[in-house]
């Protein structure tokens, strides 16, 4: 079994757990990276990049890897698919811009006539960030002051509590959360995620799997506890749900799993 490296902090979730699948894979097939380079289109630096989320792993490596272990490729790709779209809804950081031309005409040497004199013996005045830079940065130190507000790991905080939370989403581990459904727009819901299509399965963590369990438990198929912690008796309810909707049971939430979850 490989010993593999920590996933990079900023990592989205569900990228996080393409890459964990992907890992399992690999470590079932019994493939070394150098293997699994001979067998597919990608170096094994490239592997070793891709599976330790240095750089975005690419689709058609999702493909080839699934293949090359034996499993059928389609669910891993409907994962990518989640994933392309949460990048996608990443704002791509604004990169500052430069000094006008004018404001480059006035910053000659120090010596160049009386006006570079004086120059060199005014204080230096702060250049202004740009508007949207200022506003990128202030966006993040508010959502940034939201999580920690939303955790309660502000200065006196429980530090324990604090290691549970899933970052960025609010999401505490050994927390009870409540289920209420409704029905909104035809579908039902929970209020805890409006995912349709993110894959949930063993060791799964957060606000959908607390969704899924709140919508089994108003099917009549009950997971236990409300904790977002995906765990054997909460798979048992999947599974036992998927039987009775003529779905796969293979304990997997999948989209089809959620289409008739909503229904």
């Amino acid at each position: 079994m490989s010993r593999w490296k920590e996933l990079p902090a900023d990592l989205e979730s569900s990228e996080r757990r393409l890459l964990a699948w992907l890992r399992r894979l690999k470590d079932h097939s019994g493939l070394s990276l150098a293997a699994l380079a001979a067998r597919t289109s990608y170096s094994r630096s490239s592997w070793e990049r891709y599976l330790n989320g240095k750089k975005p792993v690419p689709r058609r490596a999702v493909e080839e890897l699934a293949r090359e272990c034996g499993t059928e490729p389609t669910r891993l790709v409907v994962l990518y698919e989640v994933v392309e779209r949460a990048r996608a809804r990443t704002p791509a950081p604004v990169e500052p811009q430069p000094a006008p031309p004018e404001a480059e005409e006035k910053t000659g040497a120090a010596g160049d006539g009386p006006a570079g004199a004086e120059r060199a013996s005014a204080p230096a005045r702060a250049v202004p960030l740009p508007r949207a830079l200022l506003a990128v940065a202030l966006a993040a130190v508010v959502a940034f002051g939201a999580g920690l507000l939303t955790a309660g790991v502000w200065d006196g905080g429980d530090a324990e509590a604090a290691k549970g939370v899933v970052a960025g989403s609010g999401y505490l581990r050994g927390q009870t959360y409540a289920c209420e459904t409704r029905r909104e727009d035809g579908a039902l819901r929970a209020g805890h995620s409006d995912t349709r299509e993110m894959l949930l399965d063993i060791n799964s963590t957060g606000f959908d799997v607390v969704e899924a369990q709140c919508l089994l438990h108003a099917k009549g198929f009950g997971p236990g506890a409300f904790d977002g912690l995906y765990d054997e008796r909460t798979k048992g309810a999947v599974k036992d749900f998927q039987r009775s909707r003529r779905l796969v049971a293979d304990g997997i939430v999948g989209p089809d799993t959620w289409g008739e979850l909503r229904r």
